[in-house]
């Protein structure tokens, strides 16, 4: 079963968490596929000191197939990300 969202606008500047409690970053941009209405990927800008920026080595961010996605709420909650 898929996470459902209403608005791409909904998931903008969400705090993004792995399903282990690890911070990733924010929610920068959502990529969609515009012939079927879906979400395609987030675009996660990896917070300084964060998980996913010791695992990217110091890298800006990451994308994140929305295959990925666990649930959207407060924050996003996706897999984990292992290097």
């Amino acid at each position: 079963m898929g996470v459902n969202v209403n608005s791409a606008s909904q998931i903008y500047s969400k705090d993004v968490f792995t399903d282990r409690g690890m911070y990733c970053g924010k929610v920068e941009d959502v990529e969609c596929d515009l012939k079927r209405f879906k979400v395609r990927s987030l675009i996660v800008k990896a917070a300084k000191g964060s998980y996913v920026s010791t695992v990217l080595a110091g890298r800006r961010g990451i994308i994140v197939p929305f295959s990925m996605v666990e649930a959207v709420g407060d924050v996003v909650l996706v897999k984990h990300i292992t290097s």
